[in-house]
């Protein structure tokens, strides 16, 4: 029977927010922007904690957010990472120590709502805000993300250019958010009506409709030196969307993998990625 309900879920919610467009239009596209933003997991577990415990931590306030951040210090250039969706800072374990054997100061964050951060939502254009902070604070000479993480680190450097970071790793991210919505109507089986009113309520909101939000696009502003990371395989990111990033990055090193997944947890990952940092 909860299987049975998890199942169903999606599709009673997107009748009652449909219902409640005909009465209250404003309410119903705030609801299922703010159902689109929420993730549903990435706290931290217990046996994350002792990891992360090891860390220098520090908490910082931006828009009354209460946004977590580790730091492992070293004398070495400076490596700041942003994890994905639903995530935290212990998915860069393995990575993290593999950078501190080669003498890498690292810095990474929860995302809002994410790890031991406060908050309910998140999307790329907050997630850019808090990244925006925490380089202020920190002056990385690089920046890893992974996922909704490469996202916002692409989007980064489009609407705050920084030529101090030299150098930008993306792991699996995707590209088009009007994909990314075109399936959260499928979902939800909301109607075209209603997702025309959503697209103009996130124009709105953040400047930009669906179809303009596009790292690919973003993508062509990037100057620093890239290494793009995608497999093939991908269920979560489609490959065919790196590849749209690729072609507009103008200095971007593009590795395809085969059945890596969309998390990329492998060591030849981790070496490729430190090979490119030290080249």
């Amino acid at each position: 029977m909860k299987e049975k309900y998890k199942k169903y879920l999606p599709v009673i919610l997107g009748k009652y927010i449909q219902l409640l467009f005909v009465f209250n239009p404003q309410k119903a596209l705030k609801k299922a922007y703010l159902l689109f933003c929420t993730p549903k997991k990435g706290k931290v577990l217990p046996e994350q904690e002792d990891f992360l415990d090891d860390a220098e931590d520090e908490i910082i306030t931006i828009d009354n957010l209460h946004i977590q951040t580790y730091r492992w210090p070293s004398l070495g250039e400076t490596i700041l990472l942003v994890h994905g969706w639903e995530s935290n800072t212990h998915r860069w374990k393995t990575l993290i120590q593999k950078l501190q054997t080669n003498g890498y100061n690292i810095v990474a964050f929860d995302a809002p709502a994410h790890g031991n951060s406060s908050g309910k939502i998140l999307n790329v254009p907050l997630y850019t805000i808090c990244l925006q902070k925490i380089i202020d604070l920190y002056r990385p000479n690089h920046l890893i993300g992974h996922s909704v993480g490469g996202m916002a680190t692409i989007y980064h450097q489009y609407t705050h250019p920084n030529h101090e970071i030299d150098k930008l790793v993306a792991l699996a991210p995707p590209s088009e958010l009007s994909r990314i919505m075109n399936g959260y109507q499928d979902v939800l089986k909301l109607s075209s009506k209603f997702m025309d009113a959503l697209n103009q309520f996130f124009k709105n909101k953040h400047g930009y409709y669906f179809e303009e939000f596009s790292m690919a696009s973003f993508a062509k502003k990037l100057t620093q030196k890239g290494l793009l990371i995608h497999d093939v395989n991908d269920t979560i990111a489609p490959f065919s969307e790196a590849e749209k990033i690729c072609e507009n990055w103008n200095n971007v090193k593009f590795i395809k993998t085969k059945d890596l997944g969309h998390s990329l947890f492998f060591d030849e990952v981790d070496m490729w990625i430190i090979e490119f940092l030290k080249s």
